[in-house]
């Protein structure tokens, strides 16, 4: 992932200070689920340590790997847009320690201050944009025919 959409780049530093004033550590272990494509998307993460695969489910076939996750990415992002449910799945490969936020609390703090709320949706946006085009070049990677999809 780009350098603009890591934490320590994607937010003034004011912004991040007080969001991470909302973090709480958590951890997973390697193989562990940490959420399923349509469930409720309730928080997020910024990754610590470790690596989160993100897969996206295909009719008829196994889930495919669309990207890996690892220090300073955020790892979700479907808490910031209704309905608030999960476009992909995530796992972790090895063993993960992140930051966890509440969505809703993030959300209400974007809501009361708008500065701050729009440097969250921006760096957010950023996220979606990035991962829409990993998607897009990992699925014609993997179901497209050959020479039917453009890496460039």
């Amino acid at each position: 992932m780009t350098s603009t959409t890591t934490l320590p780049m994607a937010l003034p530093v004011e912004h991040r200070d007080r969001l991470m004033g909302l973090a709480h550590e958590v951890s997973f272990d390697a193989g562990e689920r940490l959420f399923d494509e349509g469930r409720h998307a309730d928080r997020f993460w910024i990754i610590r340590t470790g690596t989160v695969l993100l897969d996206m489910q295909v009719p008829g076939r196994r889930a495919a790997v669309i990207e890996s996750l690892s220090h300073g990415e955020l790892l979700g992002w479907s808490w910031h847009f209704a309905p608030y449910c999960w476009q992909l799945g995530a796992e972790a490969l090895s063993p993960v320690r992140a930051w966890e936020f509440d969505a809703e609390a993030v959300r209400a703090m974007c809501a009361r201050d708008p500065g701050f709320g729009r440097a969250v949706a921006t760096w957010v946006g950023r996220v979606v944009a990035h991962r829409l085009q990993a998607s897009r070049i990992r699925l014609l990677d993997l179901y497209a025919p050959y020479g039917s999809g453009s890496r460039g």
